[in-house]
């Protein structure tokens, strides 16, 4: 058994711009000035209640969990209305497709939602590749290993015969929470010392030197 669970948004797609927009419509429905993008990009990867924490640490659960759904309310209509990109980077189709091929079994990792990373998959005809997909719907936060355990379980996988693959610390940390492998990509949001730090064995520059990382 060979497992490679992907984070998906900074790893597997690049959906920064819309995520952008809608956190920043988020913040100007409760009258409150928007971070910076360069906040907003290093808290994907967390839930979303986890991300307004972050975001506004001196504000109440009640207050993170309004802008969470509120945030939620925004994307879900812009994807509505066409106006979500959230395209695969260049050369993941490929990689995808070259672990398949060599027998790799596929799981996702993600801190978005059941519906908005099913519509991402199928929208970027990558779904069938999948066997395992875990979400923020039924999982605490990363780092909190629940996402990787739930892939192991699902794919009758052992940590050691798995690697997270993901762009943030948050997806490293989970990695080292779960026991398994944990591979960073550098197309993302956080930094390759950022990565390496937070325990990944080795950061990849593209796509095609992950796929020879992984399948020597």
């Amino acid at each position: 058994m060979k497992l490679a669970v992907f984070d998906c948004d900074g790893t597997l797609v690049d959906g920064q711009a819309p995520i952008c927009e809608a956190m920043e419509g988020t913040f100007a429905q409760f009258g409150l000035p928007a971070p910076d993008r360069n906040r907003i990009r290093r808290a994907v990867g967390l839930s979303l209640p986890q991300a307004m924490r972050q975001l506004l640490p001196d504000e109440t659960a009640e207050i993170h969990h309004g802008l969470a759904d509120a945030y939620k309310q925004l994307f879900r209509q812009a994807r509505t209305e066409g106006r979500v990109s959230q395209p695969l980077f260049p050369g993941i189709a490929d990689l995808l497709h070259a672990l398949v091929d060599a027998g790799w079994t596929l799981g996702v990792a993600t801190g978005m939602s059941d519906r908005g990373l099913t519509h991402c998959l199928v929208e970027n005809g990558v779904a069938g590749l999948f066997h395992t997909l875990q979400t923020a719907d039924r999982h605490p936060s990363k780092p909190h290993p629940a996402m990787l355990e739930a892939a192991l379980f699902e794919a009758g996988a052992q940590p050691q015969e798995a690697v997270m693959l993901g762009d943030t610390v948050y997806d490293m940390h989970m990695a080292v929470n779960a026991g398994t492998r944990a591979v960073g990509v550098d197309w993302g949001y956080h930094q390759p010392q950022e990565l390496t730090e937070a325990g990944a064995e080795w950061v990849a520059h593209s796509p095609e030197a992950l796929r020879a990382h992984l399948l020597g």
